[in-house]
């Protein structure tokens, strides 16, 4: 995959909710929720503070985390659905 976020972006590929139900009960797509578990595929170079110093993100290429319900913005690359979202939108590395 060809990209390069920026600053405090990243680009996450969802991991898709299970098909089935503890109890064996099949899930239909518009039962299922909305994914909030996703694999980073690139990440950005960091955010700029107001003095011009760089923070690093605390993320990395291979990461699992957990992400906002709604954050991001859906995308498709190479016929694949990822996510680009911001640092801030990323609740706990997995």
């Amino acid at each position: 995959m060809k990209i390069k976020p920026l600053g405090d972006k990243l680009v996450v590929k969802p991991i898709s909710a299970e098909e089935k139900t503890a109890g064996g009960i099949v899930l239909p797509d518009t039962a299922k929720e909305k994914p909030q578990k996703g694999e980073v595929l690139a990440v950005g170079s960091g955010r700029i503070l107001d003095n011009g110093a760089r923070v690093p993100m605390e993320v990395k290429e291979g990461d699992k985390v957990l992400y906002s319900k709604y954050g991001g913005t859906e995308i498709k690359i190479d016929d694949e659905d990822v996510l680009i979202l911001n640092e801030r939108d990323v609740h706990a590395i997995l």
